[in-house]
């Protein structure tokens, strides 16, 4: 019988999160400033474990390793893609992600290309994203004497905004913003300015990564146009936020349904689902399963036609490599 994995949340601590994720998504967080659930996630700094069916306790790493073929038999090694819940209560450190190429020479894993999808924003809320520089000599300039004011760019935004970030470019998630993060899976991040904070446990200052971000950062910075559009499948809306060309690793849609939506799984190898708002019930193989604000799973390769039941606001995603 073909079913979903849901998935079993891992969180992670930082000294910019909080407990935002508690009060909106009802998970039993761990102890302190929790600013990170990686929600479906193989990489080995947190990978989820199946919390269902014939594969339940087993870490999903393992899932896709031995069972390739209900993720298409792809030519992938790693399980591509990493979805994440963020809660900035404070301002991340400005930083940078390598692509493909550098992070495999310098760090022995993929690249790191992401967007966001805004859940909340507090109202004056912005992103850094994208830089004023015009070429690598004044690039590093800026970033050696600290000149961060005339350096880096801002962009307000809402919720129920989408920004995707390339590889390459300037960002941080600052105060009052919360996301859902589709991402390369890599755990890769250059900071090039953190604020002068130091860590509660370490009382250090967190580590810089100068030299590897005017390594990595494009230069000069421009921001990518996307072809969002909407389109009706009876009382549901399915939205296309990115896809290929301007993503190459990844396509992401967010499926809003009032009543019912039936949905093929098509050319896409498996399919990659959170819950954003909302409950109803997911319906595979003639079995219904109870899913809320908050569910996680994969909809494998083996999962050809399902149907959504409820009032259910969802972000999905798969991969394009």
């Amino acid at each position: 019988m073909s079913e979903p994995l849901f998935l079993k949340p891992v969180f992670h601590e930082k000294l910019w999160g909080g407990r935002l994720l508690e009060k909106d998504f009802g998970y039993q967080l761990p102890a302190g400033k929790i600013g990170e659930c990686w929600s479906i996630s193989g990489h080995p700094h947190g990978t989820n474990v199946v919390e269902n069916g014939q594969y339940q306790g087993q870490l999903l790493s393992k899932v896709y390793a031995d069972h390739p073929e209900l993720f298409g038999n792809p030519d992938s090694k790693v399980f591509p893609l990493l979805i994440k819940f963020l809660d900035a209560e404070a301002s991340l450190s400005v930083q940078v992600h390598p692509d493909n190429a550098y992070a495999a020479e310098h760090e022995g894993e993929l690249g790191k290309t992401e967007c966001w999808y805004v859940l909340h924003a507090e109202p004056g809320a912005y992103l850094i994203y994208g830089h004023h520089a015009k070429t690598k000599a004044e690039l590093r300039q800026m970033i050696e004497s600290g000149d961060w004011e005339h350096l880096l760019r801002k962009k307000y935004v809402k919720t129920g905004d989408f920004v995707y970030v390339p590889s390459g470019t300037i960002h941080a998630l600052n105060q009052g913003i919360e996301v859902i993060e589709t991402q390369q899976s890599s755990d890769t991040t250059y900071r090039l300015y953190d604020y002068d904070r130091v860590e509660e446990k370490t009382g250090k200052k967190r580590g810089l990564h100068l030299q590897q971000s005017i390594d990595v950062t494009d230069v000069p910075f421009k921001e990518p146009v996307l072809n969002i559009k909407s389109e009706k499948i009876g009382s549901a809306t399915i939205t296309t936020l990115v896809e290929p060309p301007i993503s190459p690793y990844f396509s992401v849609y967010k499926w809003d349904v009032q009543a019912e939506l039936d949905m093929r799984r098509g050319d896409k190898p498996y399919i990659l689902v959170s819950v954003i708002a909302g409950s109803g019930s997911l319906e595979v193989d003639g079995r219904a399963y109870d899913i809320k604000k908050g569910t996680n799973f994969i909809l494998p390769n083996d999962v050809t036609d399902w149907k959504l039941v409820g009032k259910l606001s969802l972000v999905v995603s798969n991969p394009e490599e």
